[in-house]
Formats: C-alpha cells, sequence, structure tokens
C-alpha cells in the first residue's frame, strides 16, 4: 500500500541526453521534471531520482519546480501530477 503523507516540495531534475539510440543521442525536448523531496534540495544536488512522472533524472538543487514546471521545456506529466501553477502574465 502507498503511503498517505501529500508531498508538497519538489526538486528539479534533468533528464540528462545520454541515453543512445540507432539515431545518435535521445532528444528530451523537455527534460525537466519534478521529483518528490523528501529532504532539502540542496541536499539531493547530484543525485540520480526517479521523477513524478518515471523518468531517471539528475537532481538540481539550483532549480524550483514553482518556477521551472510553468516553462515550455517542463515534463507535461510532471507538470500535471503535481499541480503546477500556469505562469504569470504582464499587465499592460
Amino acid at each position: 500500500m502507498g503511503h498517505k503523507k501529500i508531498v508538497d516540495t519538489y526538486a528539479v531534475g534533468f533528464a540528462r541526453p545520454d541515453r543512445w539510440t540507432r539515431e545518435g543521442p535521445e532528444k528530451h525536448p523537455c527534460p525537466w521534471h519534478a521529483v518528490e523531496a523528501h529532504r532539502p534540495a540542496a541536499e539531493l544536488d547530484g543525485e540520480v531520482e526517479l521523477a513524478v512522472c518515471g523518468a531517471i533524472v539528475q537532481i538540481w538543487g539550483t532549480q524550483k519546480w514553482e518556477r521551472v514546471g510553468v516553462g515550455r521545456t517542463a515534463c507535461p506529466s510532471c507538470r500535471r501530477m503535481t499541480a503546477v501553477g500556469k505562469a504569470l502574465v504582464r499587465a499592460r
């Protein structure tokens, strides 16, 4: 059975393009992923972890998911599963 604890802190992981296919390195159009952070992201910096979407990523402890998750290069599945907010638009 899974845990019932709500995770409200996410570290940012980067899918490194080091997987190879016949065509060359695998391309990652959305390389940024959310990783459940059960300790401070700074302590996870450089670690290889499993993202919420299932991707294997390397943690970038200096990035914040609240900021990266609203960008175009963030994983759509991670955005949906973490319910990250939409990017703010500039008032005119």
